[in-house]
């Protein structure tokens, strides 16, 4: 008869979801706390998404961000290096606004952070989240732009 599982297909389900299960708790487990970020049942669902997932990932992520963005500038001829601080601050801006492979991957290494549940919050609003995880991104880079100086005297 198809359609009803057998005791094989069930074990297999079984297994699946707790593998699912395992991986969201491993997930969850390494993600930095962030005492600062605030969850209220009087903020948005964007905003609660960006408090209780988008805020931990990125501070995990954040030394696999600044190598990435410090490769983009290499593979883009180092001419971040002769701007002035203000340029560089739009560099970076247009490097994740304009540059949509770059951006894609970006979030890809973001996304690729979520629990299943997580990403099946993401996609009922994936162009607000979007939006949000892309400024995020932005600013974190413009906060410690510090560290493609030191690349510039290497």
């Amino acid at each position: 008869m198809l359609g009803v599982p057998n005791s094989r297909n069930l074990n297999l389900i079984f297994r699946k979801k707790e593998l699912m299960n395992e991986r969201s708790h491993s997930l969850k487990k390494i993600r930095p706390v962030i005492a600062t970020a605030r969850i209220s049942d009087a903020m948005s669902i964007e905003e609660y998404f960006q408090n209780k997932t988008l805020r931990p990932v990125l501070k995990l992520q954040n030394p696999l961000l600044l190598d990435v963005f410090k490769n983009y500038i290499k593979k883009h001829k180092n001419s971040y290096y002769s701007l002035s601080i203000e340029k560089r601050f739009v560099y970076i801006e247009n490097a994740i606004q304009k540059d949509i492979k770059f951006r894609n991957s970006l979030k890809g290494m973001i996304i690729g952070q979520f629990t299943v549940e997580e990403y099946q919050d993401y996609i009922q609003n994936s162009s607000a989240l979007n939006k949000r995880m892309m400024n995020m991104v932005v600013e974190r880079l413009k906060n410690q732009i510090q560290f493609f100086e030191n690349e510039a005297l290497v």
